[in-house]
């Protein structure tokens, strides 16, 4: 397993998992349970460790891509520079989780700014997440880059003949 297998596997963690945090959040607004908003923060804690990871097995990952023919440095620094935004507001997102974990355990009154916080900062980061994930997801999937070439009905590519007697 090289460094690009392990990037593949841990960098989809902190896209999902906040994605399941953000459901459970707005699980626990409507049913008014601090426990399900606190599985929520704790959700977004999670996220971000698993961010770690993913950002730390990126490098060798981009050593390995760079080699690959039809991949330039450019779609890969882009890639990077998403994935660095991304990672830097998951920390955030977690290291506020955290708090909010300890304002629910200790029962202090602010802790319902805190999960409006954290909700906000996690819808922030699914953007965030999107743009990571998708310039990473171009680097070798050519068919999603923007201006991929795609085939014209009623051509051959497609499966239908160009013989149409309607």
């Amino acid at each position: 397993m090289n460094q690009a297998h392990l990037h593949l596997l841990f960098n989809h963690f902190p896209i999902i998992v906040p994605m399941a945090g953000i459901l459970v959040m707005i699980a626990g607004y409507v049913l008014k349970s601090e426990t399900v908003k606190g599985t929520a923060l704790g959700l977004f804690v999670f996220g971000a460790i698993m961010a770690i990871p993913s950002m730390a097995t990126g490098e060798g990952a981009e050593e390995i891509a760079e080699k690959i023919p039809g991949i330039t440095k450019d779609i890969i620094h882009h890639h990077e520079e998403m994935a660095e935004k991304f990672a830097f507001l998951s920390y955030f997102l977690g290291l506020l989780s955290a708090f909010g974990l300890w304002s629910l355990w200790k029962k202090r009154k602010f802790v319902n700014v805190i999960f409006g916080l954290a909700l906000a900062v996690a819808l922030i980061n699914i953007y965030l997440a999107k743009q990571a994930g998708t310039s990473g997801g171009e680097i070798r999937h050519t068919e999603i880059r923007t201006g991929a070439a795609t085939p014209d009905a009623g051509t051959p590519e497609n499966g239908q003949s160009e013989d149409h007697d309607d």
